[in-house]
């Protein structure tokens, strides 16, 4: 009877070892399943045949991590994926989904894929764990001295860049992004019809062309006439920032502004005349002119960043560098050039208008931040006609004739790049300073003051009355130099500069 009842018990529990055993062994199968397709689509093959941005699998043949004297290749995953262990299957879905979701539903000939490549961009999808996951000894005996500098730098630093910071062409090869010493650049010069003997005859306070000796460069100066006007933005001025305050009468004398930002052919110009192209930072010039200028040495990188130079403002330069420019163009025209005051500049950039710009528009109606803007996208037809910006760029400069002029006859005062001013930068600056003709902000500072925004602003930054300044520490970041260069930004690519000239008291008088 006793073995009856056992056997009856194993009988009844023989279905539930049974559906155990199954889920284990579908479980198993589930598992190997899913492997088997992280594993598939894992692979290059699969990663190029669902990116919809063109020419990715060119691009990645042609750089180092395909493309090197080890015959080691880089696959897709090991450069946009968290290392495994280490959110590698969470990168996964994330970038997976917004792949098939860019593969379905968009254009890819709407997607800007300059600014995906930005470095600011870039950092989203190339992980820094998975960089030193594969680099774990950054002092190789083959690093040079600069690149040891640079990874010392790396190590020690509280804050260090990105790796991407400096080797953003490795993983998809972009002449570009070379992160070496350009020796050639500003070399090669095109033929000019015309070479200037002698600048321009000044006699009157009134609109001028400028020649540049010895050059065939000539540009366009704008007489402004003095006058007085409310410098900053009120505080009911929608997106204002603290620094625009408070809002205070001021002065300036008459001046001339360039109508557009420097070129790179004005720039150029400078550049082959006082540049030594064997000079490295922290070596002198000697000549025997006292009063020779010296000026840039070679750039790291391609500081055009590959967009064209020709009428395209100058870029990457260094304030510093701007300064010995208007030096040198007042020595070669024999007059006073020099970078605007920020009370000259804004007072120039509106125009005779006291609205946030000098065109018809509402700063939060044009404004693309925010998580609506975003699908409820504005009417930016207006703004789009004055300013470059982050809307209309497609991340990058563009020649002074895309826009039309301010009032004055000035273009691209707001947006394009970013313009130095000759002031100190203080977020207080202008409650601190009483001075009411010609402000010149204060006496002593660190960073100087930029102005406009740039191609990478929003509207609310392109504002007649937005401040900014430069941020040297964070714009020499990848510089490997020791010292860093005083000449040339490495991680800024949307600053540049317009000159002024003062007039003397004889030619006022002929106004």
């Amino acid at each position: 009877m006793g073995k009856i009842l056992t056997t009856n018990r194993l009988r009844k529990k023989s279905p539930v070892k049974w559906v155990f055993m199954a889920g284990f062994v579908f479980c198993l199968v589930i598992l190997a399943a899913a492997k088997k397709a992280i594993s598939y689509t894992s692979t290059d093959k699969y990663c190029m045949s669902c990116h919809i941005h063109p020419h990715a699998e060119q691009t990645w043949r042609l750089g180092t991590h395909y493309n090197n004297s080890s015959g080691v290749i880089t696959h897709c995953v090991e450069c946009h994926l968290a290392p495994k262990g280490k959110g590698y299957l969470y990168t996964k879905a994330k970038h997976g989904l917004k792949d098939l979701y860019g593969y379905l539903f968009k254009d890819s000939a709407e997607i800007n894929w300059d600014a995906k490549k930005l470095a600011e961009n870039a950092k989203k999808f190339v992980y820094e764990e998975s960089c030193l996951e594969c680099h774990q000894n950054l002092f190789p005996v083959t690093l040079s001295k600069t690149g040891s500098d640079a990874h010392l730098f790396y190590t020690l630093s509280s804050d260090p860049p990105r790796c991407i910071n400096c080797h953003l062409g490795v993983g998809h090869f972009d002449k570009t992004l070379i992160h070496a010493r350009d020796t050639a650049f500003g070399i090669t010069k095109t033929a000019e019809a015309v070479i200037f003997n002698e600048p321009a005859k000044v006699e009157k306070f009134e609109n001028y062309t400028e020649n540049i000796p010895g050059t065939g460069i000539s540009f366009r100066m704008i007489a402004v006439d003095g006058g007085t006007f409310m410098m900053g933005s009120p505080e009911n001025e929608p997106l204002r920032e603290t620094d625009e305050g408070p809002a205070r009468e001021v002065t300036v004398t008459p001046f001339w502004i360039g109508e557009v930002e420097v070129t790179w052919d004005e720039y150029l110009a400078f550049f082959r005349e006082t540049s030594s192209q064997g000079r490295t930072e922290g070596q002198k010039v000697t000549n025997r002119n006292v009063d020779a200028i010296s000026g840039p040495t070679p750039p790291w990188g391609a500081p055009d960043q590959g967009w064209g130079k020709g009428s395209r403002p100058a870029i990457t330069m260094t304030w510093h560098a701007a300064n010995v420019y208007c030096q040198w163009l007042s020595k070669k025209t024999g007059k006073k050039y020099r970078l605007p005051t920020e009370a000259e500049w804004e007072y120039a950039c509106r125009g005779g208008t006291r609205t946030p710009y000098f065109f018809e528009g509402d700063p939060k109606k044009y404004t693309s931040e925010g998580f609506f803007k975003k699908i409820f996208r504005p009417d930016t037809t207006n703004i789009s006609s004055y300013v470059v910006y982050k809307v209309n760029s497609n991340s990058r400069t563009v020649p002074p004739e895309m826009v039309k002029p301010n009032p004055l006859g000035i273009k691209n005062m707001p947006g394009n790049v970013a313009e130095f001013c000759s002031d100190y930068y203080s977020e207080s600056a202008y409650a601190n300073d009483t001075t009411k003709i010609n402000p010149r902000g204060p006496s002593e500072g660190v960073e100087r003051v930029i102005r406009g925004g740039s191609f990478k602003s929003d509207a609310r930054d392109v504002r007649s009355a937005a401040r900014d300044h430069t941020k040297t520490k964070a714009w020499l970041t990848t510089d490997p130099q020791m010292p860093k260069s005083i000449w040339w930004y490495s991680d800024c690519i949307d600053v540049g500069f317009r000159v002024v000239c003062e007039p003397d008291n004889m030619i006022l008088t002929k106004k």
